[in-house]
């Protein structure tokens, strides 16, 4: 009789939705990074070219608008690997450093009405009072 109770298998458990969703998310995340990583090799090839072989008629503008785009790349790039290195979080400040860098990036190319300008700034002034608060909170939690 006892060879019966050794004999029966525990019942399997079944596959959870939310864990498949979190295979989804994953295998997305991890395809976005290595587009982004593409993306942001291209702008590298980009900066090397401009840079050996320089133009007299360089547009600055063109330049620093590429360059924010390139660290734009690099944040969300960042972002993914910190998701996966906080167990499945993602932290919130990284997404007010992409915005930061978004909005600097609207003030150089769209910097010609003024009135955007200064909205813009506001924006970024925001997103900078809201970094300061939860840098300053989690500071107290760590206390």
């Amino acid at each position: 009789m006892e060879s019966r109770k050794a004999e029966k298998k525990p019942p399997k458990k079944p596959i959870k939705l939310s864990f498949i969703l979190q295979l989804i998310l994953n295998i997305s995340l991890v395809l976005l990074a290595i587009t982004l990583s593409i993306l942001m090799s291209k702008e590298m090839v980009y900066f090397i070219h401009s840079s050996i072989f320089l133009q007299e008629h360089a547009n600055y503008e063109v330049l620093m608008e590429r360059i924010l785009v390139f660290f734009l790349y690099f944040e969300f790039i960042a972002l993914i690997v910190k998701y996966f290195q906080e167990n499945y979080h993602f932290p919130l400040r990284y997404f007010l450093y992409i915005g930061i860098t978004a909005m600097v990036r609207l003030i150089i190319v769209y910097h010609d009405n003024p009135v955007n300008t200064l909205l813009y700034s506001c924006a970024i002034l925001v997103l900078v009072i809201s970094y300061y608060i939860i840098s300053s909170r989690s500071k107290k939690e760590k206390l």
